[in-house]
Parts: structure tokens; C-alpha cells; sequence
């Protein structure tokens, strides 16, 4: 956005001057495009904290449950991308689902079930989600001017251990936050590609006389588009409906 008013402000004061913009975010919550760059490589490093989930989890039978927290303030892509590719978790929580902790379709519950399946289970839950189940709301903001959102990781941790506790039953449950190590890691090769792509793109669109616009894979094919066109809806969530939640149940 702050891209597209300097652009802007350049075709005022009619500059030579060309404002190419490649939006940058792990969560992977822009419009329109297939990806954003570095997600890929996000979701590889989120992995590897799942896994250290697993071992802990199952080093601790019975009932030893793992928590891994990862990024996603409103959208849950990172989760379930790293869910879906370890095939190892069995709980997957994310903003655009609210999370229901008992009853029929209760996460306490369902969690009791896998342990007694299987005597261990893994957690993985987005930094945004479950925001409706905390008392305080989330006003405070931090200096980029985003919501502080509550800490559902202990919020989750705790109830899954008062809920074991009132019936009796031992649980060792291991909590891993791997917070920015999964987006200060380096480039897989796969992202190292995509960035190149971007940047040769943006440079040649500049080249071509294009200025407000940013780049980016939409189906697959390197594209142009109109900064306010991708920002218009931009940040974009997770459908509940759609197939990626749809492979997670």
C-alpha cells in the first residue's frame, strides 16, 4: 500500500520513476497469487519442530503430548501446510476455525481419544487462533502497528492439562515455540528460484515502462498485477470449506 502511494505520487509530480513492490509475508495471506515467497521454506522449518513434537511426545508414553505453536496472525496456512506435509499431527488448530474445547466435537476429547489409540499425540496450533476463547480482548498494538494477540499456546497447554488433571490422568505435555526460526532459516532451493523469478520479473516490468504493480505466480505463471488489485482484499484467509481444510479433517 505505502508502495502504491509513492507510485502514485511519482505519476503526480511526473517523475521517471518506476515503483515495482514484491509483497513480503510468511503466512502466505496476499490475494490473488499462488504463494508468497518464503512459505514454502517456512513450512520445511515448521516441520522440523513437529518433529521434535513427536519424539518428545513419544519418549513420554503413555500420554505425552506435544504442542508446537507456529506462525499465522489471521490466517492458518503455515499450520496446515506443515500439518498436511509431516503427517504426523493430530490436531490442527488455525484462526478461521474457532475452536471448540469439549462436547462431541470438542479438541479435549478428541485428544483423550488419540492417547488411548495411540498413546501419544501431536498439537499444532497458529499464533491467531482460538482468539474467542480468551477472556481478555487483544487492544494493545505492537510498533508495526499490529494487534498483540493473546497467547493461545500456554492458554491451550493449560486447559489440556486441567482437563487431564480433573479426570486423573497423567499427561506429560511438551510446549515448543519455534517463534522466528521458521522464517529466519535460509531459503530452500525451491524459494531461492521463486525469488529470482520475482525479482527479474519486477525488474522488467520496470524496464517496460509498468510502475504501481507487483509480481507474483498466479496458476503457476509469472504475472503483472496492479497493486491495489492484490492489496484490495489482501489479507485473505484460509476458506473452512475449501479442500486444504477439507484434507486436514
Amino acid at each position: 500500500r505505502a508502495a502504491n502511494i509513492s507510485g502514485r505520487e511519482a505519476i503526480a509530480r511526473k517523475l521517471h520513476l518506476a515503483v515495482a513492490c514484491i509483497p513480503k509475508t510468511i503466512d502466505n495471506d496476499l490475494d490473488l497469487i499462488d504463494r508468497s515467497f518464503g512459505f514454502n521454506t517456512a513450512v520445511a522449518a515448521a516441520q522440523q519442530a513437529i518433529n521434535v513434537a513427536k519424539v518428545e511426545a513419544e519418549c513420554n508414553l503413555p500420554n505425552g503430548i506435544g504442542i508446537v505453536k507456529l506462525m499465522g496472525r489471521h490466517a492458518g496456512f503455515v499450520a496446515a501446510h506443515a500439518a498436511l506435509a509431516s503427517g504426523k499431527v493430530d490436531l490442527c488448530l488455525v484462526p478461521e476455525v474457532p475452536i471448540e474445547l469439549e462436547g462431541q466435537y470438542g479438541c479435549l476429547p478428541h485428544i483423550e481419544r488419540v492417547l488411548e489409540r495411540k498413546g501419544h499425540a501431536v498439537v499444532v496450533v497458529a499464533e491467531g487462533a482460538g482468539e474467542e476463547l480468551l477472556d481478555e480482548e487483544a487492544t494493545a498494538t505492537d510498533a508495526g502497528g499490529n494487534r498483540k494477540l493473546p497467547e493461545i499456546g500456554p492458554f491451550f497447554k493449560t486447559k489440556v492439562g486441567a482437563y487431564f488433571a480433573a479426570k486423573r490422568k497423567e499427561v506429560t505435555i511438551k510446549y515448543i515455540d519455534p517463534s522466528y526460526m521458521i522464517r529466519a532459516v535460509p531459503a530452500d532451493s525451491s524459494d531461492s528460484i521463486f525469488c529470482m523469478l520475482l525479482s527479474q520479473n519486477a525488474v522488467h516490468g520496470a524496464m517496460a515502462g509498468y510502475t504501481c504493480f507487483t509480481t507474483g505466480l498466479v496458476c503457476n505463471r509469472t504475472v503483472y498485477i496492479p497493486i491495489p488489485a492484490i492489496t484490495e482484499n489482501s489479507p485473505r484467509m484460509m476458506d473452512r470449506c475449501g479442500r486444504t481444510w477439507e484434507r486436514i479433517i
